[in-house]
């Protein structure tokens, strides 16, 4: 049966997982994906026009993958005028579950830039900028809100280098107890617990260290590997074996005996 007959065939809840496998190879093979405000009428601005025309120099009729952030996509064409034009159906996809979150401390320089475009390609949901003690880099109220701006910017660029339906939540600046006490969330802390999904939230904290009242207030702790990672790195790491974990491509990890390592508290 031909595809149109087939899709035809089917209810509509049963399209939905066609047509988004289908908008899905069809991003890939996209001459760009950018991420517009309303995608009934997918506009782009100057910052992206000038980057579809000078960088990409893209040709009328090539195919541009357009997404509003929110888990919505649409296929359109480059126009002669510069514009996009329609050239599919909207398409939405729900979040994955569970939501994963990574929370770090800020670090010198644009090391934080870097590791919310990392998170960001790679899926996370959320990503917390945490106010530690033991933190060298401070934000005050007027630095941290330009810093936010700007990481939110970069996780734009990075959903659209990657193809992404969904820009994550940033967050900021929130203290590490607020976080460390709630429900599903981790402390990434040398010795810890394999990280899993039961802790689909871990936060990472600056190059000093967790204060002894900051790991005392945590529920859980992970541990990610034997070495010594830089903050940023430590971020990446969290959300590369979140990620993977949530995808199905790793298990966790099993204890000597064979049987699946317990959380921590878990009798």
């Amino acid at each position: 049966m031909p595809n149109e007959a087939r899709e035809a065939a089917l209810p509509d809840t049963a399209k939905e997982p066609i047509l988004r496998d289908e908008a899905k190879e069809a991003a890939r093979r996209a001459a760009a994906h950018v991420v517009v405000a309303d995608l009934e009428s997918p506009a782009v601005g100057d910052d992206d026009r000038h980057h579809l025309r000078s960088v990409l120099r893209l040709r009328p009729g090539e195919a541009v993958s357009t997404t509003d952030g929110s888990g919505g996509w649409r296929l359109c064409r480059y126009a002669a005028d510069r514009s996009l034009e329609p050239d599919g159906e909207i398409v939405r996809r729900p979040r994955l579950s569970p939501l994963i979150t990574v929370g770090f401390a800020p670090v010198k320089g644009d090391r934080p830039e870097w590791a919310v475009q990392k998170l960001t390609e790679l899926g996370v949901d959320r990503i917390v900028i945490l106010r530690a003690d033991l933190g060298v880099v401070r934000w005050d109220a007027e630095r941290a809100a330009r810093h936010l701006d700007r990481l939110r910017v970069v996780a734009r660029q990075a959903v659209m280098q990657s193809r992404q339906w969904w820009l994550p939540e940033l967050i900021g600046m929130e203290g590490v107890d607020s976080w460390a006490k709630e429900p599903g969330v981790a402390m990434a802390v040398p010795g810890g617990d394999p990280p899993s999904l039961s802790y689909p939230s871990v936060l990472v904290g600056p190059e000093g260290g967790w204060s002894d009242a900051e790991q005392e207030s945590a529920s859980a702790q992970v541990d990610l590997g034997p070495g010594v990672l830089r903050t940023e790195s430590a971020a990446v790491a969290a959300g590369v074996l979140l990620v993977a974990l949530r995808a199905g491509l790793v298990h966790p990890a099993a204890a000597s005996d064979g049987r699946l390592k317990p959380p921590s508290g878990t009798p």
